[in-house]
């Protein structure tokens, strides 16, 4: 198959990249490299383009025949969202709008989609099922939720059948292949506290330790990208087969807090880490933790890489690779 990665050049895409490969597909990558690295698939056709530009968008499905795309040209930093929201807007709605409306002049009728937990909004239940009421409290839960109502749509009236895969905290690297986290700013915890070990950063910020958990700080459900990756591609598999649409939870259905991430950071890099407190963050619940149990059973996925422990080993390799550039 002929398969259009979007966010291609990006922290998950790239390693898609690899899996779709070894797999047997052709890959064709798109990104506009605003928050990624032209490095990380300089072994891909590549297509340097923003998914707002829809004249060029039109351009490439003109010029390719694509069977698929796999969407990862999302942005995803919830602070930012609150204060940008019509970034957020154009850049996850309108922009993922085009690529759908060039599938469906082009006749490609298959499209996985990168969602997140963050369609939930305060979690009702713990852990949280695909069920769970959709309520995002962020505009970036809201403009992912957006296109998961808008394929519903699509499928109806184009017959695309799609995909969403609503990730919780994706982590750790793929040091055998040179690829890891590298966004600039960075914002998520385990690449920002592990910084703060290699001493590229001061210290690190605990936005809130007065939350109703065990130990005051927010608790995440953290998954390693292979394993994200992993589910990526048997989830493709599965909608391509049973020609079937359906919205997935990604992560391991345990979580941790963030001190407890910053004491895993301490033990695996063995350096102290500088702590400072913050007020809480507008849009941040206190706890995020998935039940995956549909993908594991429909999807037939097993994470392998699913302890804390394993993920951050891996992010900190990954962090003294970054330090030495």
């Amino acid at each position: 198959m002929k398969i259009l990665v979007t966010g291609g050049a990006g922290y998950i895409g790239s390693q898609m990249n690899i899996k779709l490969r070894e797999a047997g597909h052709d890959i064709c990558v798109l990104d506009n490299l605003s928050n990624s690295d032209r490095c990380a698939v300089k072994n891909f056709d590549f297509y340097h383009c923003d998914i707002t530009n829809l004249q060029y968008l039109d351009s490439i499905f003109a010029e390719e025949e694509f069977d698929a795309v796999l969407h990862f040209a999302g942005l995803i930093d919830v602070a930012e969202s609150i204060h940008k929201p019509a970034l957020y807007y154009k850049n996850n709605v309108t922009g993922t709008l085009n690529i759908l409306d060039c599938m469906v002049k082009y006749n490609v009728s298959h499209f996985l989609f990168s969602s997140t937990a963050a369609v939930y909004g305060t979690p009702e239940t713990i852990p949280i099922k695909e069920t769970h009421p959709t309520q995002p409290i962020n505009p970036y839960g809201d403009s992912k939720l957006i296109i998961e109502n808008a394929l519903m749509d699509y499928q109806q009236a184009h017959g695309i059948s799609y995909t969403c895969l609503r990730y919780f905290n994706a982590a750790g690297a793929d040091i055998v292949n040179h690829l890891g986290e590298c966004h600039e700013p960075e914002t998520h915890l385990i690449p920002l506290v592990l910084q703060v070990a290699s001493g590229r950063r001061d210290s690190i910020a605990i936005f809130g330790n007065d939350y109703d958990t065990t130990d005051g700080t927010c608790i995440r459900d953290y998954i390693h990208v292979s394993d994200l990756c992993d589910a990526h591609l048997l989830a493709m598999d599965h909608m391509i087969n049973s020609k079937s649409c359906g919205h997935f939870n990604l992560g391991n259905g345990q979580g941790f807090s963030v001190q407890e991430v910053i004491e895993a950071a301490k033990e695996v890099s063995g350096k102290e880490i500088t702590i400072e407190h913050a007020a809480r963050r507008t849009g941040d619940p206190a706890i995020l933790v998935a039940d995956a149990s549909k993908a594991k059973k429909i999807l037939n996925w097993q994470p392998c890489r699913y302890q804390l422990h394993d993920i951050v080993t891996d992010a900190w390799e990954w962090e003294q690779v970054l330090a030495k550039r």
